[in-house]
């Protein structure tokens, strides 16, 4: 993987850089979407190479459930099995596992785990989540890691930040030279102290890549914020920065003048199913009564197959009916929105603009 910085903000940490990958480079700050089984929920890839998206998310848990990793590899990778050309990155599973703690037991060894689709037991070691990732054929793949609910006390995380430094460590010894990128994850909940120790043990390891994971489980507003900013600015500036989960444009904003390169979030797409969509004018509900006979497209500027197409008025009747296509055309709208929003925000940066971008985007979003 090659990293590049092709212009540095003079008034904040904010930068554009340049990722170079197996499969094609991407330009950051980026907005990647999830593609958590193997396909972005309501499109396919020729949708996204349209909307100008650059590279992709899945996730090592459910490709690992099914249909198998074994399979995938055999059919020539993850590129060619979603059909998708450009740069992918595969998650380690660990989210996963924490989601579905109910069905997971954690021990030095890996997480011990019962399938949420059949109850099958599953072993997933730090090795495991290598080996599945290096079949999927991603270009940066993560480190399992340990992550725990944001009320956990002090010695629970200070627990977890260890498990999760030895894991990477195991990472780093089973993966091979394939030119695949490796990323270690920061832990630590919402303690400072714990966190820069993470940021220390990992830095050891010289990774090629750093994500800041283990938040937006619950905790305030205040506390995420205060813990990305602090962690951004520790890391080292000359690899990529990478914020798990985080999607709000707000937040994305804030996050990327400490430092931070890399983001991934179901926000859009899954508003996009629940008829939530996004505009420069704020979020609309476009099931709402107002927009029975609106002939206009959700938003006026946006060139995006939806609304070069078709109406408010007809998205409201498709979500009203049921019909499967307003789920992909509220997708393909808010996903070009995406889009559009992370461009505008490296121009901002690009002009020594960002402080009134940010006012700008706090005003409809904050």
């Amino acid at each position: 993987m090659e990293f590049r910085i092709l212009h540095q903000s003079h008034s904040s940490q904010a930068r554009i850089c340049k990722i170079r990958t197996l499969h094609g480079e991407f330009t950051t700050p980026v907005f990647i979407p999830v593609g958590t089984q193997g396909t972005v929920k309501a499109v396919c890839s020729r949708d996204l190479e349209e909307l100008g998206v650059e590279i992709l998310l899945v996730n090592t848990y459910h490709l690992y459930l099914r249909p198998g990793h074994s399979v995938i590899k055999e059919i020539g990778g993850i590129h060619s099995f979603m059909g998708w050309n450009g740069p992918v990155l595969s998650d380690s599973g660990g989210f996963q596992i924490y989601s579905l703690a109910d069905l997971a037991e954690i021990g030095e060894e890996g997480v011990k785990f019962r399938s949420h689709i059949d109850g099958s037991i599953h072993l997933l070691t730090p090795e495991k989540a290598v080996e599945i990732q290096e079949a999927l054929g991603a270009d940066i793949i993560m480190c399992l890691d340990h992550c725990i609910p944001y009320t956990s006390q002090y010695d629970k995380v200070a627990r977890s930040v260890e498990i999760t430094t030895k894991w990477a460590l195991r990472s780093i010894k089973r993966k091979m030279k394939n030119g695949q990128a490796l990323f270690g994850i920061i832990q630590g909940g919402t303690f400072w102290e714990l966190r820069e120790r993470s940021i220390t043990d990992l830095l050891k390891l010289d990774f090629d890549g750093y994500a800041i994971g283990g938040l937006c489980v619950g905790e305030e507003d205040k506390a995420r914020e205060e813990i990305v900013k602090a962690t951004a600015l520790t890391l080292p500036k000359d690899r990529p920065i990478y914020l798990m989960g985080i999607g709000r444009p707000d937040e994305i904003v804030d996050a990327v003048s400490y430092g931070v390169d890399m983001f991934d979030c179901v926000l859009p797409t899954r508003n996009a199913r629940n008829g939530t969509l996004f505009t420069w004018e704020g979020k609309i509900n476009i099931r709402n009564a107002r927009y029975r006979e609106d002939q206009h497209p959700i938003e006026e500027d946006c060139s995006c197959y939806t609304c070069s197409r078709y109406s408010r008025a007809y998205l409201r009747h498709l979500f009203n009916t049921k019909e499967l296509l307003a789920y992909r055309l509220s997708t393909i709208h808010n996903l070009s929105f995406f889009c559009r929003f992370m461009q505008r925000l490296r121009e901002a940066i690009k002009m020594d603009k960002l402080d009134q971008f940010r006012n700008t985007v706090l005003k409809i979003f904050g």
